[in-house]
């Protein structure tokens, strides 16, 4: 699904990544970990076409998409959310997700402003496929709340809606849990895993060392922006390279 070889990211003489190569394999649930500073984020912001890289390549299921807008790559399947919450605070929940579909409409401005009768069909479609996402994650009964009134936790579940909304082959999640108490880091498992279930392939860098050995199918390990580890949750478990990056120890 997704190839990444020999990604590297210099940012002014910081190496924050070093030749950076591994494959998602389509229908996996990949975590990305690693100590603070290892890279991470930064892997992300290129995969995603934030960042321009320095060095290496990025295919998106065969084809190089190294470099290309983030507006791009959603058209081309692959999303994703952030670290920090990222909504349109003064519309509301619905909007939030109507406005993730943008790559399924075909109205063009004038079509809009003059209301023509193909455009009113394609925005109760958009409208209706909308809340469909906010059922999937579970809070359409918020469709009409302000985004920016949402506590946190379920900001989070709309951010992921709306990638959604794309109907996206991959979505890549950055630190998806961070804020979440324990109920609702169970029930973003599960909801990680229902995406996997319907055929979208998810990557997610994620410090909760819990959850990423529960949904992970393989998880990839960086460390001062080296690629340190790959493996299946119990291999990865089990390296002693891993566990002295994480613990400072020697053995």
């Amino acid at each position: 699904m997704l190839e990444v070889s020999g990604i590297s990211q210099v940012f002014g003489g910081v190496i924050a990544l070093d030749h950076v190569s591994f494959t998602i394999r389509k229908g996996d649930i990949t975590g990305v970990i690693g100590p603070n500073g290892a890279g991470k984020t930064t892997l992300f912001n290129i995969m995603t076409g934030i960042y321009t890289r320095t060095a290496g390549t990025v295919l998106l299921e065969g084809t190089d998409v190294s470099g290309l807008p983030p507006e791009r790559l959603a058209r081309l399947g692959l999303v994703r959310t952030f670290q920090n919450i990222e909504l349109f605070g003064g519309m509301t929940v619905h909007e939030n997700v109507m406005v993730g579909m943008h790559t399924k409409s075909s109205s063009g401005l004038l079509a809009c402003a003059l209301k023509m009768p193909w455009n009113l069909v394609e925005e109760r479609r958009i409208r209706e496929k909308s809340l469909k996402w906010l059922e999937f994650v579970g809070i359409p009964e918020l469709a009409d709340v302000t985004a920016g009134n949402l506590p946190f936790g379920k900001g989070r579940l709309l951010e992921i809606a709306r990638a959604l909304a794309v109907e996206p082959k991959i979505i890549l999640m950055d630190e998806p849990a961070a804020g979440l108490n324990n109920h609702e880091t169970l029930g973003l498992s599960q909801l990680i895993k229902r995406i996997r279930d319907t055929g979208i392939t998810v990557v997610l860098v994620e410090h909760d060392m819990e959850l990423v050995m529960d949904i992970c199918d393989r998880i990839v390990v960086l460390n001062l922006g080296k690629k340190l580890a790959e493996g299946t949750p119990r291999e990865i478990q089990d390296n002693h390279e891993v566990i002295a990056a994480y613990l400072g120890e020697d053995e």
